[in-house]
């Protein structure tokens, strides 16, 4: 799997109108005027090119100097690496991937009338490889979110528009479908799964559904002999968390259960599963005054059955640190109820490839 990342770096037609002497002046211009009017009532029965024409002006290039990668010669202007944003509100703030903007300097954002703006604040959640960059403009056009990833369904066209492998190609466009939803693939949280054609400088740009509304930011892709057309978007509803977040607090105050989980080997593997998960650390103060112990297994949060490290995630979209939830579990061979107050200690992964959360 890898991350869609940021893109470093005629024939001409000539055609001769052989005008035909066979018939009378009257016929030829009766058939040029029949022609006209053909051609201006022709209706295009196929809404991609206004949803295009109409969600461009909300996608932006974003391009700068990588300062993680460049070499020792810092005065290469050609080192440049690039990638996408999305304009979620007109006085200047883009949302894009936290992978495009790490590490990048000297970014600038261009608008898709041609306009360049430096960018001023950056805010980015490497969790959820969402990040919100600010630049100092007015009147800009804000894409439109669906309001619902759950009407999103599998087979249904979709759009990406991006800024793929060359700064030069901003604004192009691809078309497919959505593959697969609530997909849990090295990723914190669920993505959409889309066959659409996305590559390196499409991160951080829109999948759009025939609505003209974003379905997801794009992030990444498996890129792979043999592998194919398989590119997968943050959905709007963790967008919409994340960028929240990071507007009201400059960062992502995710909630912490205090503990290190281990998932079962079916949940690993992908198959569907109804086992719980099993606590093989206790981390935080609030873990273990709840009375948690290692060994202990994990059935349920407030009611609802987790099976997998995302599947709490995607739960805590809803919850913050301080507040209390109830974990059913099985503790020394007895179902229990422990009520504990989540912390703030956020997912890791230690050397044994653990997951804390």
């Amino acid at each position: 799997m890898n991350r869609l990342g940021k893109s470093s770096a005629v024939v001409l037609l000539c055609s001769l109108m052989l005008m035909s002497g066979v018939g009378t002046a009257e016929a030829q211009q009766k058939g040029t005027t029949s022609s006209a009017k053909a051609s201006s009532t022709k209706v295009s029965t196929d809404p991609v090119p206004q949803i295009v024409r109409d969600v461009s002006a909300s996608v932006v290039g974003i391009i700068g100097k990588d300062a993680l990668g460049q070499s020792n010669s810092n005065s290469d202007r050609y080192n440049l690496v690039h990638g996408t944003g999305v304009i979620i509100r007109a006085d200047g703030w883009i949302v894009t991937n936290a992978h495009v903007v790490s590490g990048l300097t000297n970014a600038m954002v261009v608008t898709s009338d041609g306009k360049s703006y430096t960018i001023k604040k950056v805010f980015k959640d490497e969790t959820s490889d969402i990040a919100l960059v600010k630049i100092t403009a007015s009147g800009l056009t804000p894409a439109k979110f669906t309001k619902s990833i759950l009407d999103t369904e599998v087979g249904e066209k979709v759009i990406a528009i991006g800024t793929p492998v060359s700064f030069s190609l901003r604004n192009s466009a691809t078309v497919g479908v959505v593959s697969g939803m609530n997909r849990g693939v090295n990723a914190a949280y669920r993505l959409i799964q889309t066959d659409t054609a996305i590559n390196p400088g499409n991160s951080g740009g829109p999948l759009v559904n025939m609505k003209g509304e974003v379905l997801g930011i794009n992030t990444m892709k498996f890129a792979a002999n043999g592998v194919e057309n398989m590119g997968f978007s943050i959905p709007s509803d963790t967008v919409q968390y994340v960028i929240d977040q990071l507007m009201k607090y400059g960062e992502v105050k995710r909630p912490s259960l205090g503990l290190a989980l281990e998932e079962s080997w079916s949940a690993i593997v992908g198959l569907p599963t109804d086992d719980p998960l099993t606590v093989t650390k206790v981390l935080s103060s609030e873990a273990q005054a709840a009375g948690i112990q290692e060994d202990d297994v994990l059935y349920s949060i407030n009611g609802i059955t987790v099976t997998n490290i995302v599947d709490i995630n995607e739960l805590f979209k809803k919850y913050v640190p301080g507040q209390t939830v109830k974990l059913l579990m099985q503790s020394d061979g007895d179902i229990v109820i422990r009520s504990i107050q989540l912390s703030r200690q956020g997912l890791m992964l230690d050397e044994e490839s653990e997951v804390k959360i």
